[in-house]
């Protein structure tokens, strides 16, 4: 049997974080959707299927076939929508009759035998699915069908309890100081054999879980409340890190953060609140940089997507912050703040707009092009500080959201330029 992981058309709901990678590739819990999606079948081959443009970056980081139609021939195949969150593998069995997999009534993915398949030659999970037919019998998922961002931030801290339990380990493993604790279970815990927890180290597993995976460090006078998972190779500084929060791999996080994904390779080094935020990879937050994650009034958070604000019907909804992008000391998100790809914000002496554009300096309330060689340059140093290189393939990448991205940037320059006419017209 071979599992196909399929991104829908649907992608674009998750802007920014879908920008450089697919829905299927989001961090929610320790692991992402797709590695959760594996442990249904962890023996099987696995292909993916995303849009295009993103096909050359996923061959790398993944090593395994992308948009591949040979894929979807010569064998069984279980293919899943990749937004789907399992949470328990055996919510989707692997094995069984040729059938439609449904969730909360749309169709999710589906067995199909390698007759049918073969039949089908079909060059798409779409196609594949609509050969199928209405006609095809169903089975009932009990999975999660992710429809918006904000909606990872939600479940995530039942992900991270799922995950400590699919992982199945538990206990103080690596270095643990006689002057740290663990405030509750200590069968809730799990210090991995190169992690190391420092003298005057809260960790409170009374609310769930927590995790300090291979190689992290965790520093004095910490805290750490769970559901909580710290990812390889990070450290946390002095931080306060409350309940729901997974910090992926080699991360610096201090100050307070509750109920956030940081997806890795990003910096939240100082002191600040970052509060029911995700926030992607290569991204550094400067010191005090805090966002709201609650109105004034209590009422639900709207968020900026696709040119219009949406009511995400909660109350406790952060920022989403795209790769690469950096913020100065100093700098304050407004509630639900949405900013993309490779920007660099500002302080301005109050809350920034709900919505800034990828590539774009933000400073002083106005948006201003960037040039894209220059966040090229930067991109190269930051990840030569983690010892990566941007591949030729994540360059292009980068350059087709600077093509998408255009419309909206252009928007709110020009916006920004008419502001600045007027003020200095005030002026003279």
């Amino acid at each position: 049997m071979r599992l196909i992981i399929y991104e829908d058309e649907t992608f674009d709901n998750f802007y920014p974080l879908t920008y450089l990678r697919a829905i299927f590739e989001l961090r929610c819990g320790a692991t992402t959707l797709a590695e959760k999606l594996r442990r249904v079948a962890p023996d099987a081959p696995v292909a993916y299927f995303a849009r295009e443009a993103l096909a050359p970056v996923l061959r790398e980081r993944l090593g395994a076939p992308v948009n591949d139609p040979a894929s979807l021939q010569g064998d069984d195949l279980l293919l899943v929508n990749g937004r789907l969150l399992l949470l328990d593998a055996s919510q989707l069995p692997a094995e069984g009759a040729d059938e439609a997999l449904v969730c909360n009534g749309a169709v999710v993915g589906a067995r199909v035998g390698r007759a049918a398949a073969e039949a089908a030659a079909a060059n798409s999970p779409a196609e594949l699915l609509a050969a199928l037919g209405a006609a095809a019998p169903t089975r009932e998922v009990e999975g999660i069908l992710l429809s918006y961002m904000w909606e990872l931030i939600h479940h995530n801290p039942a992900a991270i309890v799922a995950d400590f339990k699919a992982a199945g380990k538990a206990g103080i493993v690596g270095t643990f100081s006689d002057h740290a604790t663990v405030w509750g279970s200590k069968k809730q815990v799990y210090i991995a054999p190169t992690a190391e927890v420092h003298p005057f180290v809260c960790i409170d597993t009374k609310g769930g879980p927590v995790t300090v995976d291979e190689g992290a460090v965790v520093h004095p006078h910490s805290r750490i409340e769970g559901p909580c998972y710290i990812g390889r190779g990070s450290i946390i500084v002095g931080g306060k890190i409350r309940e729901g929060c997974s910090i992926g791999p080699v991360c610096r996080v201090g100050g307070e953060v509750e109920e956030s994904i940081i997806h890795g390779y990003s910096n939240k080094y100082h002191d600040g609140f970052l509060g029911h935020a995700y926030v992607c990879e290569w991204v550094n937050l400067g010191a005090l940089t805090t966002n709201s994650d609650l109105k004034n009034d209590y009422s639900t958070v709207q968020v900026y997507l696709k040119g219009e604000l949406v009511d995400t019907g909660d109350t406790k909804v952060g920022s989403f912050i795209g790769d690469h992008t950096k913020t100065s000391i100093g700098t304050i998100l407004n509630t639900g703040t949405v900013v993309g790809v490779m920007c660099n914000v500002m302080a301005s002496g109050g809350v920034t707009p709900k919505f800034i554009p990828s590539f774009v300096m933000f400073m002083d309330n106005k948006a201003y092009n960037i040039a894209f060689r220059n966040t090229l340059d930067t991109a190269r140093k930051a990840m030569s500080r983690r010892k990566r290189v941007l591949s030729d393939a994540e360059a292009a990448l980068l350059e087709a959201a600077l093509k998408l991205t255009k419309p909206e940037r252009d928007e709110l320059v020009r916006r920004s330029r008419k502001m600045l006419a007027r003020e200095r017209g005030l002026n003279d």
